[in-house]
């Protein structure tokens, strides 16, 4: 009997992989703050992880076989973020939402690596029977 890793982990190395990627765009959006013409991006987290749940993972049973998508591999549309009161010179970014964003994602990302990594000693004390 085999033990799927994923099923044992879950969404979690997903999610983190997902808020890393939020959060570079967010870090884009605040280092181009006062850019002329820039549009801020953000990703929506609940179309991205709606999305993976529909990914079917592919074996090839024979060595000639071409992989299926790898599921390391996550589909993030970047979307352009509306704004609440446009600038003059085209740029969409409110610091001040991104910030918050941004904060908001990095605490996201802290307790879903602090959820993994509690699932992972779990995973230890059981293999060692403890």
């Amino acid at each position: 009997m085999s033990i799927s890793l994923d099923k044992l982990l879950g969404n979690l190395p997903r999610n983190l992989q997902v808020y890393s990627q939020r959060s570079e765009l967010l870090a884009s959006n605040l280092a181009n703050s006062d850019t002329p013409g820039f549009k801020a991006k953000d990703i929506d987290f609940r179309t991205v992880l709606a999305s993976a749940g529909d990914e079917l993972e592919m074996k090839a049973t024979r060595s000639g076989h071409l992989g299926g998508p790898s599921s390391n591999a996550i589909k993030t549309e970047t979307l352009y973020r509306v704004p609440v009161q446009p600038s003059l010179d085209g740029n969409t970014v409110d610091s001040q939402i991104e910030r918050g964003e941004f904060t908001q994602n990095a605490i996201r990302y802290q307790s879903t690596l602090t959820f993994l990594n509690g699932r992972i000693q779990g995973l230890k004390l059981a293999i060692r029977g403890e």
